[in-house]
């Protein structure tokens, strides 16, 4: 062989072993490349992951939130609700005196009187007018009589024995009770047939 010949020889495998070192740099580097995009792509899985549920938490938070504010929206408008409905409590409680009164003057006043005939008149129309005023506020009148005794709304003064009567019935109103928006105010004293 020739120099030259010696010379194309060394050259191809001197090709042969650049070729063959590119191609395992290659397969190195691709091999590196692929590992390198493998730990990126779970890298970048493990953040979506993440966002993900960092966002069905914060959806939850805001959900929370609204049912909260509904919540509290909701109790304060009972709230006033019960304001507006007992506002007229303490109010009513003061008035109920008053009406004890008009009744008895009432009652006892001398029918056969004249001169006192036109004031009863008066006196009746004024209880009249002042009842119905009363009422339209949610005031009510517990007058049980002959009813069966009932303890959340009379209160009994005490028992008698009657023939007249079924036993546990009210026989005598001693004061007429009153509730305001179905809630007792005073309860009615009465005396319960035993």
């Amino acid at each position: 062989m020739s120099n030259e010949e010696n010379k194309v020889n060394e050259e191809a495998v001197v090709e042969e072993q650049v070729e063959a070192v590119g191609t395992e740099a290659d397969v190195e580097w691709n091999e590196s490349a692929e590992d390198s995009q493998e730990a990126k792509i779970a890298e970048l899985e493990a953040a979506l992951l993440a966002s993900q549920a960092q966002i069905k938490e914060q959806q939850d938070t805001v959900l929370r939130a609204k049912a909260e504010e509904q919540n509290v929206r909701r109790r304060a408008e009972e709230d006033v609700d019960k304001a507006r409905k007992y506002a007229l409590k303490k109010f009513a409680g003061e008035l109920l005196p008053v009406l004890d009164n008009l009744e008895r003057a009432l009652e006892n006043g001398d029918k056969e009187n004249e001169a006192a005939k036109a004031l009863l008149e008066g006196v009746e129309l004024t209880l009249q007018t002042f009842v119905s005023t009363v009422e339209k506020f949610g005031l009510t009148v517990i007058n049980p009589m002959g009813e069966a005794f009932n303890p959340e709304l009379h209160q009994a003064i005490g028992m008698q024995a009657s023939p007249d009567h079924e036993s546990n019935t009210v026989m005598i109103v001693m004061q007429k009770g009153y509730t305001l928006n179905d809630q007792v105010l005073r309860p009615a004293m009465v005396m319960v047939a035993q």
